[in-house]
């Protein structure tokens, strides 16, 4: 396979037919049409339920697709460089962050370091996991994540820990308290995270103390567990960056009685030297979630296997 396969297998699911593909990728609908066919044979299995111009993924594709999106990711960014180079421009800054750290610590540590950034900055939001993929595949400066993060390849640099906080319409009766204990959530339909083994874990630990809550929604980041609270559908355990860096006009931010620690780290590639500038902005990190996150602790890169 090859990459005009890739691209052409890509734009096609991404639009849903192959004449809008064609149109995205400057090409002939033939020449899109010929391209999914030699890799369906070359993978010996169809990607693709045909009907006319439009096309529906099968299984198969969903399951190849965000495998073939990593490596174009990979592959762009090698074209890009290489183009860079060839132009002499200096290296650019990639910067890859789950969506509650790439929309407000790494806007904030960017700032910090604003005068000593390149001409192109690229800062993506991914999955904690595709975070780690993206580190140990080495197209990215600096990862920030949501821990745990123990795979071999990475170097941890040091762990945030920020305690959780709750979020509910401000004309909640219980807006009214500046802190929320257990017995206030008890009676509460709450709303928060679904991956299991990343804060959601820390949350139902800390909140089946002597019975479970109630759990009525369950999501994947924290901007839709906020709305979700604002719209009155219950009460937000989230974690703190998406609360106090993404404030929303019309709900309430509660600390909770029980202690609940969000945890994150700053992650580069194993062995691969800091540069001047990555070192400033790790550094960077720290100060801007000093100042976006009150309770904020820095610990030792090699507590992490203790504190999870």
């Amino acid at each position: 396979m090859d990459i005009n396969q890739l691209e052409a297998f890509s734009a096609v699911m991404t639009i849903g037919s192959v004449t809008g593909a064609g149109r995205s990728l400057g090409r002939s609908q033939p020449a899109v049409s010929k391209a999914i066919q030699e890799l369906e044979s070359e993978l010996g299995y169809p990607l693709f339920d045909r009907n006319g111009p439009r096309v529906t993924p099968t299984d198969k594709a969903f399951l190849l697709y965000e495998e073939v999106e990593r490596s174009l990711v990979g592959l762009r960014t090698i074209r890009s460089r290489a183009e860079e180079i060839g132009r002499g421009e200096p290296q650019p800054l990639h910067l890859v962050a789950t969506p509650a750290l790439a929309s407000t610590i790494a806007p904030a540590a960017l700032r910090l370091v604003q005068d000593q950034l390149p001409a192109h900055v690229q800062l993506r939001s991914a999955s904690a996991e595709q975070v780690v993929y993206a580190v140990l595949h080495r197209t990215v400066n600096l990862g920030l994540t949501s821990l745990p993060v123990a795979h071999r390849g990475l170097e941890l640099h040091w762990v945030g820990q920020a305690p959780c906080v709750a979020v509910l319409r401000a004309d909640h009766p219980l807006a009214a308290l500046a802190t929320l204990s257990l017995e206030d959530l008890r009676s509460q339909p709450l709303i928060t995270m679904s991956n299991r083994y990343r804060l959601r874990q820390r949350i139902d630990m800390a909140l089946a103390q002597d019975k479970p809550l109630a759990v009525s929604i369950e999501t994947n980041t924290s901007l839709n567990a906020m709305m979700a609270a604002h719209a009155g559908l219950g009460i937000a355990l989230v974690e703190p960056m998406t609360a106090l860096g993404m404030p929303i006009e019309g709900v309430a931010i509660r600390a909770l009685a029980v202690n609940i620690p969000f945890y994150f780290g700053v992650v580069t590639p194993f062995g691969k030297p800091v540069d001047h500038l990555t070192a400033a902005l790790i550094d960077a990190v720290e100060a801007a979630s000093k100042t976006i996150l009150p309770g904020f602790v820095k610990r030792a890169a090699g507590a992490h296997d203790e504190l999870l």
